[in-house]
């Protein structure tokens, strides 16, 4: 499966984004998706997972309550909505698919190519 990420940009502090990643195979409802974050100088960090059918999700305590990750199978695309955005999660975000559903991205088989999310003070 291939991933495409899109909808980052730069964005005050206390706003809101949503980014979107579109899956091109046929295959998109039998994968975990995952959402990573990369800030620079920094480790490929964890943001939130979204099982098969939609129903389990988990996220990363730095997230928690201003995140919310969801998919649509018919659609192909999974969607990340960031809301009272932190100059802290400034970023390039991931999102990935992967048969297990985890938060380590050795978990996930297939990457997108990231978006930069940039937040100000």
């Amino acid at each position: 499966v291939q991933l495409q990420a899109s909808g980052g940009g730069l964005v005050q502090a206390g706003g809101s984004l949503r980014l979107s990643c579109a899956a091109f195979g046929r295959t998109f409802r039998s994968y975990t998706m995952g959402w990573f974050r990369q800030a620079p100088g920094k480790g490929r960090e964890f943001v939130a997972v979204v099982g098969r059918s939609g129903a389990s999700t988990s996220y990363a305590d730095s997230v928690k309550g201003r995140f919310t990750v969801s998919r649509d199978n018919a659609e192909n695309t999974v969607y990340l909505q960031m809301n009272s955005l932190k100059p802290e999660d400034t970023a390039v975000y991931y999102c990935a698919a992967g048969e297990r559903y985890g938060s380590r991205p050795h978990s996930y088989d297939y990457w997108g190519q990231g978006t930069l999310v940039t937040v100000s003070s």
